[in-house]
């Protein structure tokens, strides 16, 4: 990243799009702007996105489409605008992989705080890769294989993993059958940069959950603890 984080906005309204970058430029981002998928993609594939600002409803290919896309293909952090009415579609979003969300009508004071903490929080990720590590945990017919930073299923196929996805599953192979809370797997995976509307930690567990267990809507891997946070509910043996 550079020291001037470049933003995508996308959204198909000029009288939001337009006034918005202008605000974010004055805030110290550059920004680049699109109107519909077509162009965002063109411009992520032109420069060098640090994250894009995505709207939901827009004509042609929308921007759960896009999202989707984004994800599939790179690590770049993506906040969603939404309208209010739009709650399955924000659910749906978080779930592809949606680092954030910001409803319609909002404030652009309040997006731009929101960025600052998805910025800092990749950042703080991409340092703690630089840490290195050897060994493997084998757990619920698992393989995290640290040194490659890889997940393994029981055929050997490797399974992709995010940057806060091994993170957070590190932190819970490494202590299996502990409550932690969100607050810890925080300070454990992202650092404390992260600010209290942060949604990371719930959206990451249910993408493991996704990816890990055999039902992830009753998961018996990574276990929901009520009023505590999650535990990793298997028995986990260092290779």
């Amino acid at each position: 990243m550079s020291d001037i984080p470049h933003i995508l906005l996308v959204d198909d309204e000029r009288s939001i799009r337009e006034p918005l970058a202008q605000y974010l430029t004055k805030q110290g981002f550059r920004v680049t702007q699109a109107g519909d998928a077509e162009g965002a993609r063109a411009r992520m594939t032109a420069y060098a996105i640090d994250l894009v600002i995505l709207d939901i409803m827009m004509p042609g290919e929308d921007g759960l489409s896009l999202c989707r896309h984004i994800r599939a293909t790179s690590e770049t952090p993506v906040i969603l605008l939404t309208a209010r009415s739009e709650e399955t579609d924000r659910i749906v979003g978080l779930e592809m992989g949606a680092d954030d969300y910001v409803v319609k009508p909002f404030s652009p004071r309040e997006l731009a705080a929101r960025i600052k903490v998805v910025l800092r929080r990749i950042q703080a990720g991409g340092a703690k890769q630089h840490a290195p590590e050897s060994g493997s945990f084998a757990f619920s017919g698992w393989v995290l294989k640290t040194g490659e930073r890889a997940l393994v299923d029981r055929e050997g196929v490797s399974v992709p993993l995010s940057t806060g996805e091994y993170n957070l599953l590190h932190a819970l192979v490494t202590r299996p059958r502990q409550v932690l809370t969100r607050d810890q797997l925080l300070d454990l995976t992202q650092g404390r940069e992260a600010a209290a509307f942060d949604r990371a930690i719930d959206n990451q567990v249910s993408r493991l959950r996704k990816k890990l267990e055999p039902d992830a809507r009753n998961p018996s891997i990574i276990k929901t603890v009520w009023g505590g946070g999650y535990t990793l509910a298997a028995e986990v043996t260092r290779l």
